[in-house]
């Protein structure tokens, strides 16, 4: 349903809602703003009704005319406001996120997230080391030049580092290609409508870089790229589910608190992903949120990372998800949960946004797909994960099973192989 659809079909509880998401959405001014939209449309309806009845009644008076033409200058002038009215009104609505599930538990913040599975936490036998200082030793991680090259919150790898995410990033596209997704590699520009469909405009704008003079934008995640595939298009419904995935850089430019997490990679402008996207029918929603939230699980499984899984509460919900579920590894130097995937279920938001449609039956009404998806997983974060949990007490870092292949069968990462 259509957010316009649900303020008048229940305004009291879309205002819960946003008060459940903390929101500031601008509700009071949209139910005016549309209250005055239909006003301004009704009276020009009838106006028109009015100088088409009239001109079937034969040749008209000069009262009837001068009638008429104040008819016609007062349809010329709503027209021009409702056109405003309109047009700000659509402008507002894009401020108001997705409805929330029945069965999402309150909150106000990710502290009142659900747990819904938590491995045991890693305790190495030795004092381990921060990521920081395990890339720096072994000559793979250098933050100095990554800042000197890019300022502030940019980072770069080098040698078996950079093979290192290369692998990762080869190994989760080989792991979801093998079970039926197609893979898109899609450029990392993007334009404004892409980001419109997406929901990513107007809520995110503050995050994101831009070009204002081609009106260009660096995309935040593969996901508006993967939404906006089939924009203004009708799937076939025998195509359902249509699952994508897709490798990217992402850049955003998040405002972060000073003094927080301000040693190491885990929070950054810039860092690379591979995202999922599924296209499917509403009824099989919740079964692909479910199927999303196990492959970023099995990622981690299959690294031998431990593993946390919570269910998103209300005030921690994304704009687009209407249920959603965290996935995180454990770092245990920081001695925290690192989030490497969000999960979420947007339901219809963005087909309607995007305008992408599906017929049952040639016969049939349009429908909105519902369109789900999650990362499969994020890089640095997974990389600071890696790090601590494999570092050696030598001060080598092993190579996870499933990724050795894929390094030229290397093992291991040793103590002065390479040097900044």
């Amino acid at each position: 349903m259509r957010p316009i659809d649900r303020i008048r079909a229940d305004p009291t509880k879309v205002r819960r809602e946003l008060e459940l998401r903390g929101s500031e959405a601008p509700l009071d001014r949209i139910i005016e703003q549309d209250e005055r939209s239909r006003q301004l449309a009704a009276e020009r309806d009838g106006l028109r009704a009015e100088r088409n009845k009239a001109s079937r009644g034969g040749p008209p008076s000069e009262e009837i005319r001068a009638h008429m033409r104040e008819v016609g200058e007062r349809v010329k002038d709503i027209e021009t406001e409702l056109a405003a009215i309109d047009q700000e009104l659509a402008e507002s609505l894009g401020w108001i996120p997705n409805e929330i599930d029945p069965d999402v538990p309150p909150g106000r913040s990710e502290a009142d997230n659900v747990v819904v599975r938590e491995d045991t936490p890693t305790l190495l036998s030795f004092d381990g080391l921060p990521h920081w200082d395990v890339g720096e030793r072994l000559g793979i991680l250098d933050i100095p030049r990554g800042t000197k090259l890019s300022g502030s919150r940019f980072y770069l790898f080098r040698g078996a580092g950079a093979a290192l995410q290369r692998a990762l990033i080869t190994w989760m596209l080989d792991l979801h290609v093998r079970d039926g997704f197609t893979e898109i590699y899609p450029p990392p520009v993007t334009r404004r409508e892409t980001l419109v469909a997406s929901a990513h405009l107007p809520h995110f704008d503050e995050n994101l870089y831009r070009d204002e003079d081609d009106d260009v934008w660096l995309i935040p995640t593969a996901e508006p790229q993967l939404v906006s595939l089939h924009r203004d298009e009708t799937v076939p419904f025998e195509r359902l589910p249509l699952r994508y995935v897709a490798y990217t850089p992402c850049f955003r430019r998040e405002h972060m608190s000073a003094g927080r997490d301000v040693r190491g990679i885990k929070r950054v402008h810039w860092f690379d992903k591979v995202e999922m996207v599924v296209l499917c029918a509403p009824e099989d929603s919740r079964k692909q949120l479910e199927m999303l939230t196990a492959r970023a699980t099995m990622v981690l499984d299959q690294l031998r990372l431990p593993v946390q899984v919570t269910e998103r509460c209300s005030g921690d919900l994304g704009f687009v998800a209407k249920k959603g579920f965290d996935v995180q590894a454990w770092g245990p130097v920081m001695k925290e949960w690192l989030e490497v995937s969000s999960c979420s279920d947007g339901g219809p938001l963005q087909a309607e946004r995007a305008n992408i449609r599906f017929k049952r039956d040639p016969r049939a009404l349009p429908e909105r797909p519902h369109i789900l998806n999650a990362s499969g997983v994020a890089l640095s974060r997974l990389m600071i994960a890696i790090m601590e949990n494999y570092q050696q007490q030598d001060g080598s870092l092993v190579i996870p099973g499933v990724l050795r292949d894929y390094m030229g069968g290397r093992e291991r990462i040793a103590l002065g192989e390479f040097s900044l």
